[in-house]
């Protein structure tokens, strides 16, 4: 059900530190670390997936509470992502990215976001290819 949970903070190297500790702690391993974005993300041995990521807030903003947390949901396929994103707005969530392809994170990544009537922030994604 979950792709991954993004924390947002705002002393990279201090964060990265802590959360090496407690994910050794917890037996997963690091899957990813950016200095220079800066992001590092961490996974159970031998699953892409869940992933649990700590970084700045994408904004360039200071993190606070709600202001890099995001809870990503996995679909199985495009067009579910598609019907979530419609649905959603459609009963008064706001846009923060409309459904398409991120390659920048991987070729097949596809999703879309959104924040709820409440402000907070969702993503649907699927991390499948398109099917034929």
């Amino acid at each position: 059900m979950i792709s991954h949970i993004h924390l947002g903070v705002n002393d990279f190297g201090r964060a990265f530190t802590f959360y090496s500790d407690v994910m050794a702690e917890l037996g997963h391993v690091l899957k990813f670390c950016d200095a220079g974005k800066p992001w590092a993300g961490w996974m159970a041995e031998g699953a892409p997936r869940p992933l649990f990521i700590v970084g700045k807030p994408h904004d360039g903003e200071a993190a606070s509470s709600g202001n890099g947390q995001m809870v990503a949901l996995l679909a199985n396929n495009r067009q579910i992502v598609d019907r979530i994103y419609t649905y959603a707005l459609e009963n008064g969530a706001s846009c923060e990215g409309e459904p398409g392809l991120r390659p920048h994170y991987h070729p097949d990544y596809y999703g879309a976001y959104f924040r709820d009537a409440d402000g907070n922030k969702l993503c649907i994604c699927c991390h499948h290819p398109e099917a034929q």
